[in-house]
């Protein structure tokens, strides 16, 4: 359906995120919150566990990036450097969305954030016992390498995690301010899949549902796998 803004250029209703990337958005969410609490209230069991779920979903994100829907892959919204800086700059600007998926700022957001979830669900897996769970564990992988090596990789899960709450704190404000300054609400397609975008938009293509199940299979079964190493 097409309709008219304020400034009569028509615009329409467009699917750019699929369910799969709205999936992972959510779930990685829902589980860094949970990893959070599980080690304030001291439940090892439940951090494990929703390491090993965080682990399945990044790997998962990090293979539909390749393979999936036209909006979910690096090569489509990771633009240069100099791209992020130039629409940085222009970031006071009040203007409507027209980007199809992530800008090149917020492609850069995607990847760090990747990046540092992934560092945090694999310095994970070495972790040795910690004091304050219900029961002392440690990472299935953590008796496999020398003592020193494990205890290093603890500390630097901790400090990770610390790198994540700030960029996702960053990533937060940078949502706020879009929709304050720009217009722009970011949230809302990420909760639908849909945006409203110029009447020339061409909507990208989304990816196989069934080939999205099985790298998600294949992610879960990995994870399963180094999970009973230990």
């Amino acid at each position: 359906m097409v309709v008219g803004m304020a400034d009569a250029s028509p615009v329409r209703q467009v699917k750019v995120w699929d369910g799969w990337i709205r999936l992972v958005h959510w779930g990685i969410v829902l589980l860094v919150a949970i990893s959070w609490l599980s080690m304030r209230a001291g439940k090892a069991e439940v951090h494990y566990v929703s390491g090993y779920a965080l682990l399945t979903l990044v790997l998962f994100r990090l293979a539909w990036g390749v393979f999936g829907s036209d909006t979910a892959r690096f090569s489509r919204f990771l633009r240069s450097p100099l791209a992020a800086f130039a629409h940085l700059r222009q970031f006071g600007r009040r203007e409507p969305d027209s980007e199809i998926g992530h800008n090149a700022a917020g492609g850069w957001m995607v990847l760090v954030l990747l990046g540092l979830l992934l560092a945090q669900a694999l310095t994970g897996l070495f972790a040795n016992e910690e004091p304050g769970f219900d029961y002392a564990p440690h990472g299935p992988l953590a008796l496999r390498v020398p003592e020193a090596t494990s205890g290093w990789l603890t500390g630097l899960h901790h400090r990770i995690f610390n790198l994540i709450l700030a960029a996702a704190g960053l990533h937060v404000l940078a949502v706020l301010a879009y929709r304050v300054l720009k217009g722009q609400n970011l949230v809302r397609p990420m909760i639908t899949g849909v945006k409203r975008l110029p009447g020339t938009a061409v909507p990208p293509r989304m990816g196989s549902p069934w080939l999205a199940a099985a790298l998600l299979a294949v992610a879960a079964a990995i994870v399963w796998s180094v999970s009973r190493l230990g």
